[in-house]
């Protein structure tokens, strides 16, 4: 990836309306090819000519291409957090249970939006400091690691969040090229999530 050659600072002027606009245009346009054709066709180029803008055009409000895809990234965050929110947070809800239902969104997610789910974890492509993108992802798993602990008191609940996050990684990305299905014989990866629960989490208790 290359950063624009520099023109100037554009941040210090306060964008007008038709400017907002074009800025939430070209994160729109992305988060649309990435849906259709994957992180591949994320170019500044492309963006730049479905939004119907000239190629230089998207320095104005990303100063690099890095930026541009954090921005998009950020929506499928933003889209992950709002599902996961779904998952009911009271204290009469068993931690396990809570922990199953994040996990079966999680790989609904990254099932229902492979594209986008690939760059949303690519951060060798994203700056995950620029956008507020930190402030939407590491909540995510800040919930993974408190539900652990409350299931696990006697474990790191941060290592063992992350060996269960990088497990149902690793089962969204085999699921959706098929491999699991071929291996395993599965029809929904409902086995397979209880299976990596149960292997990071012990048995549940009375089942």
């Amino acid at each position: 990836m290359h950063e624009f050659p520099d023109r100037g600072s554009p941040a210090s002027a306060s964008p007008s309306a038709p400017d907002t606009g074009l800025r939430a245009r070209l994160v729109q346009v992305g988060v649309e090819l990435v849906a259709r054709e994957g992180v591949q066709a994320l170019t500044l180029r492309e963006i730049a000519r479905r939004a119907g803008v000239s190629h230089g055009a998207p320095r104005r409000y990303f100063p690099t291409h890095l930026e541009l895809l954090s921005a998009i990234a950020r929506r499928g965050f933003a889209d992950l957090a709002e599902r996961a929110a779904g998952v009911p947070a009271d204290q009469g809800t068993d931690p396990r249970d809570r922990l199953r239902a994040l996990a079966r969104v999680y790989l609904e997610f990254a099932l229902d939006n492979r594209g986008m789910y690939e760059l949303m974890f690519r951060h060798d492509l994203l700056e995950s400091g620029h956008l507020g993108l930190r402030d939407t992802s590491l909540p995510l798993f800040a919930v993974l690691v408190e539900l652990v602990g409350a299931v696990r008191p006697d474990a790191d609940a941060r290592a063992v969040a992350g060996a269960l996050w990088a497990n149902l990684h690793g089962i969204a990305q085999l699921w959706g090229w098929g491999s699991l299905q071929l291996a395993t014989g599965a029809e929904d990866f409902t086995p397979l999530l209880d299976a990596a629960l149960e292997a990071h989490l012990g048995p549940a208790s009375g089942r």
